[in-house]
């Protein structure tokens, strides 16, 4: 194993926030069971394990497909962002995950660069900064900041081009499939902490997407590499990528040096 000070150190390491630092899925929950009711309708385990780790953009109209009811996303959207934000700055809801403090005073105690690369927006990040110490990460990217959020590349493509460092060289930590799926396609090492169990597979993640979504068009300007709908790589390919670990205090310096040449080779 290459020892954590060489030059095979990652660039830089991208975090996902909601279920990998910080406890929120269940304030979430709280906000769609409260929508599905508005409807008449149960939300059940089975939407929220194919939700978790997407924007609203992609949530929402998956939502109200697997509620079976013809409502309007963007006013969907509205009430979910308004409610949980409302949640999130309740003092108390916004818990940290096991381990996420030792790790974010190891990575900032070594020296590495570090961004915080979310689905959620600015109002709902800024609690969680708050509440972690925005002094542990170098940059932060939100989802209202992004031409497309998660499992689309573009988070994590705006994250390092803000850190000026090559993806190829920096490692992604995420709790969900779908957080994975962006990571991979950005291509960084990726490894996946899994915040619950069953999750989606990658393909499973890309399918529902472009369900959700259709394949659709990227806007004039974006990168090339942002160009990677969720149905256009192969996700097997990918998925034989995927690192796992069951734990966040498994995450050491030693650990995210060993990474490095795999993902530069």
């Amino acid at each position: 194993m290459t020892a954590a000070g060489t030059a095979a150190r990652p660039a830089a390491v991208l975090l996902d926030m909601d279920g990998l630092l910080v406890d929120t899925e269940h304030l979430w929950t709280i906000s769609e069971v409260e929508l599905a009711a508005q409807y008449g309708r149960e939300f059940t385990p089975r939407m929220k394990q194919a939700m978790v780790g997407h924007g609203v953009d992609t949530a929402v109209p998956m939502m109200l497909s697997m509620l079976g009811v013809d409502a309007d996303p963007a006013e969907a959207a509205r009430f979910l962002l308004e409610r949980t934000v409302e949640l999130f700055r309740t003092p108390g809801l916004v818990e940290r995950r096991p381990g996420a403090p030792e790790l974010l005073a190891r990575l900032s105690a070594a020296g590495l660069a570090t961004a915080l690369v979310s689905s959620s927006f600015r109002s709902l990040m800024d609690p969680v900064l708050d509440n972690l110490g925005r002094e542990f990460f170098t940059v932060t990217v939100a989802g209202d900041e992004v031409a497309r959020r998660k499992p689309y590349p573009d988070p994590y493509l705006v994250a390092t081009a803000a850190l000026d460092v090559d993806p190829v060289r920096c490692v992604v930590l995420e709790d969900s499939t779908t957080g994975a799926l962006a990571g991979l396609r950005a291509g960084c090492v990726t490894v996946l902490v899994p915040s619950m169990p069953d999750l989606p597979t990658l393909a499973e993640v890309a399918a529902s997407t472009e369900a959700a979504l259709g394949t659709g068009t990227v806007p004039a300007g974006s990168a090339p590499e942002a160009r990677l709908g969720p149905g256009s790589a192969d996700t097997a390919e990918l998925a034989g990528r995927l690192l796992r670990t069951e734990t966040l205090h498994d995450v050491t310096l030693d650990f995210l040096a060993a990474l490095v040449p795999a993902a530069a080779s």
